[in-house]
């Protein structure tokens, strides 16, 4: 289920990537976090296609345990990058203890959100560490932009967006296309902080969210037939 020519979008956005970073300078970087997901995965395997392998690092932030950290590890070590862990616990657990000392009142929303805040503040600060140009890669998704599933300041931030134009299960095609591992490019998808898939967050699968917004912006598609439930396609216009 995509409305993409795989074989004609990828190398356009493989050049778009090479044009882009190649006009700051032949030497800069792609600092991306890599999270052993689809998204990071082949938004990573693009990066080391149009600017080499070289040029993009790969920085892995766990928040105390990462249960399934070896995925990220596998993720560099298959695309060849350099890795940088920086376990964020520590600022993490620093900031809420301030925010409490502060008077602030404590929620479930805060603590989500504020692992994916550290996490783009973590990625800014390694981009500038270098003595070249470097820039923070975004992964969101157009799926995910759809509802409003992703952080403000925290994975919707970045420098570039590679992925923003394509809805899951492009994503998915793109890393068949590429040659990624299956099992990393159709992973559960999960944000890694509240121990939920994305899917048990939404209340719905990406497959009937992508089939919707497919047949939401489709010009022959008759508007009579929507392909998913009434309740879902309700819930998914609420968030967009």
């Amino acid at each position: 289920m995509t409305n993409i020519d795989v074989t004609n979008v990828t190398p356009k956005l493989i050049k778009f990537l090479e044009d882009w970073f190649n006009q700051f300078s032949k030497d800069s970087k792609a600092v991306i976090g890599i999270s052993g997901g689809k998204d990071s995965t082949v938004a990573a395997a693009l990066l080391v296609k149009a600017i080499g392998k070289d040029r993009v690092i790969g920085v892995l932030m766990p928040n105390g345990i990462q249960n399934d950290i070896s995925d990220s590890m596998r993720v560099c070590e298959m695309l060849g990058i350099e890795s940088i862990t920086i376990n964020i616990l520590d600022p993490y657990k620093a900031f809420q203890k301030t925010l409490k000392a502060s008077g602030v009142n404590h929620t479930a929303q805060q603590d989500t959100n504020l692992a994916p805040r550290i996490r783009m503040t973590t990625l800014y600060a390694v981009a500038q560490s270098f003595d070249v140009p470097a820039f923070v890669v975004n992964t969101c998704n157009r799926s995910e932009d759809y509802v409003g599933y992703s952080t403000k300041y925290g994975d919707a931030a970045g420098d570039i967006a590679v992925l923003q134009d394509f809805l899951v299960s492009d994503i998915r095609v793109i890393g068949d296309y590429l040659g990624l591992p299956r099992e990393l490019v159709y992973k559960t998808p999960s944000d890694g902080l509240c121990g939920k898939t994305d899917e048990d967050n939404l209340g719905f699968t990406y497959d009937d969210l992508d089939r919707y917004i497919i047949w939401k912006e489709s010009d022959t598609e008759p508007k009579s037939k929507c392909p998913i439930n009434e309740n879902t396609a309700n819930l998914i216009e609420q968030k967009h």
